[in-house]
C-alpha cells in the first residue's frame, strides 16, 4: 500500500541450505545427539546429511584419505562454500562463528560443513575450501566432532537470531 498505513513492507529473509558431509556411520547415542540437532537447525533454513562411506579396505592411511576426500567432493553441491573442519584451521568462539554464518548466509548460496573420517581429509580438498575451522587443539573422535559442529552451528544462528539458546 502507499500512503503510509496498513501492512509493514515484506521483510525478505535469505534463507541457506546446510549440507553435513561427514565420513562413516555414527553408533546410536551419537546419531541420537546429531538428530536432535539436525532437528532444530530445520528452523533455520534447510538442512542436509549426507554420510560418507569410510574406506576401510584402502592399506594406507594416505590412501584412506584420498579415497573419502574424493567421495565427498563427489557429494558436494554446486555453488557451495566449503568450510572443512581440521587441525589447521582457526578455532572461533561461538560469537564469531555466528558472525561467518551471516556472511555465509548473505551471499545466498549453500555452505557445505565437511568432517573427515579418522584419518583427517586429503590435504588438496583442505586446501580448496574456502574456510578451514578448527574445534581446537584436542584429538576428537570424528563422531563427537559431528555432534559438535551441528551443536555450535545451532548456537550460532540461536545467537543471529538473538534466541537465548547460547546464554
Amino acid at each position: 500500500r502507499s500512503g503510509g498505513g496498513g501492512a509493514p513492507a515484506p521483510r525478505y529473509v535469505c534463507v541457506m541450505e546446510t549440507h553435513l558431509l561427514a565420513v562413516g556411520k555414527l553408533r546410536p547415542c551419537y546419531r541420537e545427539a546429531c538428530d536432535e540437532y539436525l532437528r532444530r537447525l530445520t528452523r533455520y533454513g534447510p538442512v542436509e546429511e549426507r554420510e560418507i562411506r569410510e574406506a576401510g579396505r584402502a592399506a594406507t592411511p594416505e590412501l584412506r584419505r584420498r579415497e573419502e576426500s574424493a567421495r565427498i567432493t563427489a557429494r558436494l553441491p554446486g555453488r557451495a562454500t566449503v568450510i572443512v573442519l581440521d587441525g589447521t584451521g582457526s578455532a572461533w568462539s561461538s560469537v564469531e562463528l555466528a558472525r561467518r554464518l551471516e556472511g555465509w548466509r548473505l551471499s545466498a548460496g549453500p555452505v557445505a560443513l565437511v568432517i573427515g573420517g579418522a584419518f583427517g581429509l586429503e590435504r588438496a580438498l583442505v586446501d580448496d575450501a574456502a574456510q578451514r575451522w578448527s574445534l581446537g587443539p584436542l584429538t576428537l573422535p570424528h563422531e563427537l566432532a559431528r555432534v559438535i559442529v551441528l551443536e555450535q552451528w545451532y548456537r550460532a544462528w540461536s545467537i543471529l537470531r538473538g534466541e537465548p539458546y547460547h546464554k
